[in-house]
């Protein structure tokens, strides 16, 4: 009897980089975020930007997340550290989110209670 090796595919799924940009307007930094926010180099490259931009003088920053298909928890963390070291600068960050899965994500973490999130960006600028 001779057994036939079934061979099976694996494909790994390949997901884009995180994408940032970021505009500068009366001391307010606006980063737009597009991609998976999740474990390893997004969170980390999302941190690095913020690192950044502290080092030029911001203190007021807001996160646009409506690029975002998905976060886990190491890009929630992400979001507090940057929170936190902005606060302990005399800052602030502000978070802009619509409805769907990252929302859900932030509310089910009671982020949007620790940071401050809305719906679009000139009500986030207006809360500075």
């Amino acid at each position: 009897m001779h057994r036939k090796a079934i061979g099976r595919n694996i494909q790994m799924t390949q997901h884009p980089p995180l994408e940032i940009s970021v505009r500068e307007s009366n001391g307010v930094y606006f980063v737009a975020v597009h991609g998976r926010l999740t474990i390893g180099d997004p969170s980390d490259h999302l941190n690095d930007q913020a690192v950044a931009m502290m080092k030029k003088g911001a203190r007021n920053i807001i996160i646009d997340l409506n690029g975002i298909p998905q976060i886990d928890s190491s890009g929630i963390s992400s979001l507090v550290r940057i929170s936190i070291a902005l606060a302990r600068e005399g800052g602030a960050l502000h978070l802009v989110c619509g409805q769907g899965r990252v929302r859900d994500a932030l509310t089910v973490t009671r982020l949007v209670e620790a940071i401050p999130t809305f719906d679009s960006e000139s009500a986030a600028l207006a809360c500075f």
